[in-house]
């Protein structure tokens, strides 16, 4: 049944995409883009127009094409209220189909933006118009779910306000982070098929570093150099603060005394971001657009499309905000000024971090080794990262999984590769407390879903599983049914696992009650995070790693909740 609701959605929503185009603009015919002040324009209101097109984009000495939105990269800023109904009309000026998902925002799902899961897509000259209430507020951003199109401009930020002043600050900012490439997306993709190493040139050498030579050996048996860190890097990318790479001196006006509120997205394809303002605390308010209770910290780690808040008093004078790459391959720069003209001097970058034993889950914390980790450690670790036994029976154990983490752990206290020993505050999961409190509820059932890969042959999916092979067997969950998920990540890398149309509760620590609401959780290399989600939207709903390159290779799946409710149709 679920599989043909899903054909009769998309033959249904297909009326709703009209078969003209707006007029085209000369923008949208591959003009070169000019820089908005703050990187973007601003577009509010009940009846909104966006329109795709192609583009050439420039920033520092790298150019190349680009997909924009309303003519600049990123597109435009949606600002919307709570409450309000938003209707906003889509026109696909490209060649090729295309799609907007609203990242974050509970909209009913079929106007959710997934082609093929929710909606057919926007084909070539058509226009779709999407309308659902606005039901929440916070920080938000939107972006293609189409091809490959996110990496090449096509995102913007959200803002939605909230019906009441918010007295907390005096000055409000999105910094939104990316990258730009004048590489191809589908070229990025294909060289990373070729050789996972390839946008590497930060790679231990045989002689670096004081590992021993057993440790080199477990390595070498995994195909794998602790270097590791990031699939695509700043050999190849330009990292971009609201559209402004480096050399952009991109500058947020301030005065002295005011209290900035600074509306942080990771908008980028495939980079986790250390965010800091050197020598200057932050208040962390809110994450993924819903109010936390206030954290000071000195810096936090942001993975790819997951959103903080944070709140921060400048003194007199001009101060960087860096967005340094989680491999230290290069960072985004603005300047937080209250002198117009003058630029902050960033930071150099800081030493490149290495993986460790607990990131290939064989270690605990305390530096102890459990039974499958000395076992692996004694000879037997090829064995052992590849052992059906460690995993359940439902996970597909082939040529698409080269490894199995022996010993993965809960590790939601930890702040991110490369934070965990600097001396000062960073922010961890562990401290993110819900602001208001959650309905108490107990679990129904609990699952666990393991996140695989095989890094050479760049194949990533869900349970062994690529998306491709998983179409027809959807994630089912009651409506209102209340499930414990727990996520294994049997790989070396971080994964961004975002779920689209609900928030759920990290199981961080927190009272029950206070469970910090996302709706996208990093999980560490051989490690595990858990969360608890009333499955309380109907629909069909996709459910992904969110770097982008991983999604395209598989690592996706499609979340059905059902019945509907009374009212509601299948």
């Amino acid at each position: 049944m679920p599989s043909l609701s899903r054909r009769n959605l998309i033959r249904s929503t297909a009326a709703l995409a009209a078969t003209c185009a707006l007029p085209m603009p000369a923008w949208a015919r591959g003009a070169s883009l000019t820089h908005a002040k703050n990187g973007f324009g601003e577009v509010s209101g009940e009846g909104i127009q966006l329109a795709i097109g192609d583009h050439h984009f420039t920033t520092g000495g790298r150019s190349g094409h680009a997909v924009a939105v309303n003519g600049t990269v990123p597109g435009p800023l949606l600002r919307l209220r709570e409450g309000q109904n938003a209707r906003i009309h889509v026109t696909n000026n490209l060649d090729v189909d295309s799609s907007i998902h609203w990242h974050g925002l509970l909209v009913p799902f079929e106007f959710d933006g997934v082609p093929g899961v929710s909606f057919p897509g926007i084909g070539p000259g058509e226009r779709f118009t999407y309308e659902f209430p606005i039901r929440q507020t916070g920080t938000y951003w939107w972006h293609s779910h189409s091809g490959l199109q996110e990496q090449a401009g096509h995102y913007g930020p959200i803002i939605v306000e909230s019906a009441e002043p918010d007295p907390r600050y005096d000055r409000d900012y999105v910094v939104l982070l990316s990258e730009f490439t004048p590489m191809h997306p589908h070229e990025i993709m294909r060289k990373l098929k070729v050789g996972e190493h390839y946008f590497q040139r930060q790679m231990q050498t045989a002689t670096e570093g004081d590992m021993s030579g057993e440790m080199r050996r477990m390595w070498g048996k995994m195909r794998m150099n602790p270097r590791d860190i990031s699939d695509v890097t700043g050999t190849t990318y330009t990292f971009l603060i609201n559209g402004h790479g480096p050399q952009d001196d991109l500058q947020l006006a301030f005065n002295p005394g005011e209290r900035v509120r600074l509306r942080v997205i990771n908008g980028s394809a495939m980079t986790f971001f250390n965010v800091r303002l050197p020598g200057m605390p932050m208040t962390v308010i809110a994450a993924d657009g819903q109010d936390v209770d206030p954290v000071e910290v000195d810096e936090f780690q942001i993975g790819v499309a997951e959103t903080y808040d944070v709140i921060v008093t400048p003194p007199d004078g001009s101060h960087a905000i860096v967005a340094e790459a989680m491999d230290r391959s290069g960072m985004g720069v603005a300047s937080l000024t209250s002198h117009e003209g003058h630029r902050a001097t960033p930071p150099p970058l800081r030493e490149i971090p290495t993986l460790s034993m607990v990131d290939m889950g064989m270690m605990d914390h305390s530096g102890m080794a459990g039974m499958e980790g000395a076992e692996a450690m004694s000879g037997g670790m090829d064995h052992a990262m590849r052992d059906k036994s460690l995993v359940p029976e439902d996970v597909k154990v082939g040529p698409g999984v080269d490894m199995i983490a022996p010993m993965p752990m809960d590790r939601m206290n930890f702040p991110g590769l490369g934070l965990d020993e600097v001396p000062h505050r960073v922010l961890r999961y562990t401290d993110l407390k819900a602001k208001r409190m959650n309905p108490h509820r107990s679990v129904d059932r609990e699952m666990e879903i393991h996140l695989t890969g095989n890094m050479e042959r760049y194949m990533w999916s869900f349970d062994g599983k690529k998306f491709t092979a998983v179409t027809d067997e959807p994630i089912r969950f009651g409506y209102d049914e209340r499930v414990r998920v727990k996520l294994v990540n049997d790989t070396m890398m971080a994964h961004p696992i975002h779920l689209h149309g609900h928030f759920f509760e990290l199981v961080n620590g927190a009272d029950h009650m206070h469970q910090p609401l996302k709706h996208t959780v990093i999980v560490q290399p051989g490690g595990t995070a858990t969360f608890d989600l009333t499955a309380n939207e109907p629909g069909d709903w996709a459910f992904h790693c969110h770097l982008l390159y991983h999604m395209h290779a598989g690592m996706m799946q499609v979340v059905t909740v059902r019945p509907f409710p009374a009212g509601d149709g299948a």
